[in-house]
């Protein structure tokens, strides 16, 4: 059995782009999408799923940015199956080197091309064509009042969504604070409590 997945760390740590080959046919084409122990070994501690979801976005809608407070936390691995997104991940770490840094991705379903976020890393993405569809593979299952919403506008963080008019987004997105009242309030977790939180990970059974 081949194995045809690359995993690269992006310019904000413990955020990597996992890039599968096709392998083509006269049936079609067949690709390896996931492989827990390749994206285990690139992280360096177990990533077990504990959740599935599944969103479905007409073009020009905006969503996140989302984290999760930790504890409990959730890391995700992130696919546009259908479509194509504008995907970013934003590091809302205190204290981390790249605080308030991005990088960001295209993803469509022609490419595969998957973005995996630690704990304490947050996640947004613009549509960029109707019924564009993300599938979230997550660490835990979603816990009610721990979600973490930032502005995807707000300016210090500085965003180019590239947007020729206002995007669709959902009220609490729009309504959320910016970086830096998320982190006056006390929300965010420090750079140091993540890399904690990673290291008791790495002493987490594996589940291959």
């Amino acid at each position: 059995m081949f194995q045809s997945l690359s995993i690269t760390e992006l310019s904000v740590p413990n955020a990597y782009r996992l890039t599968p080959e096709r392998h083509h046919d006269r049936r079609g084409y067949f690709m390896e999408a996931f492989r827990a122990e390749t994206i285990s070994e690139a992280i360096g501690y177990p990533f077990v799923v504990g959740q599935v979801n599944y969103s479905l976005s007409r073009r020009n809608t905006l969503r996140g940015i989302h984290g999760t407070l930790l504890p409990p936390g959730q890391a995700k691995l992130v696919t546009c199956v259908r479509g194509a997104v504008l995907d970013v991940v934003v590091d809302l770490r205190v204290g981390s080197p790249t605080y308030g840094k991005y990088e960001m991705t295209r993803q469509d379903e022609d490419s595969g091309i998957a973005v995996y976020l630690a704990d304490g890393l947050g996640h947004a993405f613009l549509a960029l064509t109707d019924d564009a569809c993300m599938n979230y593979v997550c660490s835990a299952a979603y816990i009610p009042g721990t979600m973490l919403e930032i502005d995807p506008l707000d300016p210090e963080i500085g965003i180019p969504w590239g947007l020729t008019e206002p995007p669709i987004m959902s009220e609490k997105d729009a309504g959320a604070l910016t970086l830096a009242e998320a982190e006056s309030k006390g929300l965010l977790s420090t750079y140091e409590e993540c890399l904690a939180h990673y290291a008791e990970l790495k002493t987490a059974p594996r589940p291959f």
